[in-house]
């Protein structure tokens, strides 16, 4: 096994639950600015004042210790307080994408057996439409204009009317508005209910490693200790402005910043749903320190014509993951803007990040395949790789990657099956492809179910991803392997250009050619405006797959 030694100052003594270890920052610095958002800025104090508040709310909607309540907003002070209220009445957070349509929504819902929602106004029609053989009771909209004054323009969309109100039909729950409820129960300070660290604290709806959605149970103390482990790794303190361009209702936003910063010293600055030209302004104006972003948003910055290095004076840290990330992306980021992106790796069943670069630290790239490292193990975290039969390979050599330790889930909600093929005896194997170098440096070669067979040889469709992002003309590229009568499958590279730059067909087959084997160079190159990508900033590989079947 590979095992990172353990860092020496990493916190030992996380509380039992997230709760209490949120008590304890707020207890040490109750006046501290905690969450920004736009013009406004709440304090520790005021967080737990709006968080008791909701969970007094939740007591009197009937919320106990162990119900699921589910969260769907975009990156808005609400979110915070409704997890921090949920888990003061011992429940369950259960956090769901907003742009899930109906039929993802009752999925999860049913699933979870959620009692309540916290949701956008907006979303109301598609809750009523999803609410149907779920154990919803009870929903409370959140409406993303509150806790600030500016309404820009670009973020708040002008708004004639309650979009909650023109939804007709007939609910199967109790509507209600947050804000009403935060007014109502004012003051309010219920008793925290007593958990302990082995209780689930989230199920993070997941496709996991093969299947269909299922609930990765995540513990306090699990949690925590990714939590912690951020704040110790990041060297976060009281006068870091930390902005989140992760949603929250992804793994590493609900974790890492969702909690991890939340119970820093530091402050958390919100955009609601995030836009590059006012994200890049906001660098400047709150005089931000720390980002957590996907790579696509960096990669939006980067676009942006009028941004330059001043726009990033304050910044001391830069952190990226959830999708793969390029090395031409990085250092053409560092060359411009002075700053070096710090990579990580994680997944919904490992509480985010597991794997990263140290700050300080430059990822080296795998030679052989031009993969960026994802950096090293975490304290706590083992990792193998495994061959197809399941035994380890010696360093070097590529495997399915597993990982080992306290920092990952416990298992799928209410699935044994699928949490023994994923999680045997309580280890995760990730589907990850990986390479282990000497000195523990994890490079991620791809995921499994992406391999492409191209006349019996195996193709990795980053490696070839990586080469294209080496041409100044490409801005993003994804490659899928599609139906060839003569190879089996054949490897094709979706393109976007950058603005204001060409290419042609033949010249990228023809630069990946002088850069790679024959059977690795693309056969043929589509160009496309824009990528599909999930909100995370993952491109839809799938659906690109799909996409010469319909053609």
């Amino acid at each position: 096994m590979h095992t990172q030694p353990p860092v020496s100052h990493f916190p030992t003594d996380i509380s039992a639950t997230i709760t209490a270890s949120w008590q304890r920052r707020v207890d040490a610095a109750p006046d501290a600015p905690c969450i920004t958002y736009f013009d406004r800025t709440l304090s520790a104090a005021d967080v737990d004042d709006l968080s008791c508040a909701l969970a007094a709310a939740l007591i009197d909607r009937g919320v106990r210790a162990g119900d699921r309540v589910a969260v769907s907003l975009q990156n808005i002070p609400h979110f915070p307080i409704a997890m921090l209220a949920i888990w003061r009445v011992g429940g369950i957070v259960v956090p769901l994408n907003p742009m899930y349509r109906a039929r993802e929504l009752n999925t999860a819902l049913s699933s979870s057996g959620a009692v309540g929602l916290f949701c956008a106004p907006e979303a109301v029609g598609i809750v009523t439409e999803a609410a149907p053989g779920a154990d919803l009771a009870w929903v409370l909209t959140a409406d993303d204009r509150q806790f600030q004054q500016e309404n820009d323009p670009r973020v708040f969309p002008p708004r004639t009317s309650d979009p909650a109100a023109t939804v007709t039909g007939e609910r199967p729950f109790v509507l209600g508005e947050m804000a009403n409820d935060l007014e109502h129960f004012a003051g309010e300070r219920p008793s925290p209910v007593p958990r302990k660290a082995s209780d689930i604290a989230m199920l993070s709806y997941t496709s996991g490693t093969t299947g269909p959605a299922k609930g990765a149970q995540t513990t306090h103390r699990s949690v925590l200790l990714v939590a912690f482990h951020f704040i110790d790794w990041g060297g976060l303190n009281a006068d870091d402005r930390i902005l989140a361009l992760a949603p929250l209702f992804h793994i590493t936003g609900s974790v890492i910043i969702g909690i991890g910063t939340l119970l820093s010293p530091g402050c958390l600055v919100f955009l609601n749903r995030p836009r590059p030209d006012v994200a890049l302004e906001a660098f400047t104006r709150h005089r931000v320190t720390v980002a957590i972003a996907p790579i696509t948003m960096y990669t939006a910055l980067y676009e942006l014509p009028h941004a330059t290095r001043e726009d990033f004076a304050s910044v001391r840290q830069l952190f990226t993951g959830g999708a793969p990330v390029p090395p031409a992306k990085v250092a053409a980021f560092e060359e411009r803007f002075g700053h070096y992106i710090l990579n990580g790796y994680g997944l919904t069943e490992s509480n985010a990040g597991i794997i990263g670069v140290g700050i300080g630290e430059r990822a080296p790239v795998h030679e052989p395949t031009g993969t960026l490292s994802v950096g090293r193990t975490m304290a706590g975290i083992s990792i193998r790789i495994l061959d197809d039969d399941g035994t380890e390979v010696p360093p070097g050599a590529a495997g399915q990657l597993e990982l080992s330790g306290e920092q990952l889930a416990s298992g799928y909600w209410q699935e044994p099956e699928a949490t023994a093929e994923t999680f045997p005896e309580g280890r995760l194997l990730t589907g990850d492809v990986a390479i282990v170098d000497e000195d523990g440096w994890i490079f991620l070669i791809d995921r499994i179910k992406d391999q492409i067979n191209s006349s019996g040889y195996k193709v990795w469709p980053r490696e070839v991803e990586d080469v294209l992002y080496e041409h100044p003309a490409v801005r993003e590229v994804a490659v899928v392997g599609e139906a060839d009568d003569y190879r089996g499958e054949a490897v094709l590279a979706y393109v976007s250009l950058r603005e204001g730059m060409s290419t042609t067909q033949e010249e990228l087959i023809a630069f990946a050619h002088d850069r790679l084997a024959a059977y690795k160079s693309p056969r043929r190159v589509e160009f496309i405006d824009e990528l599909p990508k999930t909100l995370t900033g993952k491109i839809k590989r799938r659906e690109l797959r799909d996409r010469p079947a319909q053609a």
